[in-house]
């Protein structure tokens, strides 16, 4: 599973764990992906999506 969302190409970031005691540890942040049937130049496809692009073609429709 690619961790790039199909439509805006958001991908993993990174951050920072910090400890009460302020000492920073490196992490990351995954986007959220869903499994989605989109329609692209009339065939249908399962793709990964985030979440905000699922939301936003919802609101188009």
């Amino acid at each position: 599973m690619s961790k790039v969302c199909a439509i805006c190409g958001k991908a993993k970031m990174s951050g920072n764990n910090v400890s009460h005691s302020n000492r920073k540890t490196p992490r990351t942040y995954n986007a959220n992906l869903q499994k989605v049937k989109v329609e692209k130049d009339g065939h249908v496809s399962t793709q990964y999506v985030c979440t905000r692009c699922i939301r936003t073609a919802n609101k188009e429709n």
